[in-house]
């Protein structure tokens, strides 16, 4: 399985955050740390998650950022999603 971490700027017009948090909540486990920020679990890896979030997601003018960081080191500071990060690694 790959921990995937997944950031995304969504830029005005037409933010819709709705259908991409949808899509993000569907990972059988994932973890919201920050606003914009997403860790995953998944079998997939990122050039699949990252083809599914432009070709569904994203307009032309959005960012995003998909890392694979199974078995890399990190390291946070009041992180909300702390436990989960450390019990999925």
């Amino acid at each position: 399985m790959n921990r995937l971490l997944i950031s995304y700027d969504l830029v005005s017009p037409g933010r819709n955050y709705d259908d991409l948090y949808d899509y993000l909540t569907n990972f059988p486990k994932w973890a919201k740390p920050l606003e914009s920020l997403w860790v995953v679990k998944t079998k997939k890896n990122c050039d699949q998650v990252k083809k599914e979030i432009v070709d569904n997601y994203l307009d032309q003018n959005d960012k995003l950022l998909v890392v694979n960081i199974t078995g890399s080191a990190s390291s946070w500071f009041n992180i909300p999603a702390e436990d989960w990060i450390k019990n999925n690694e």
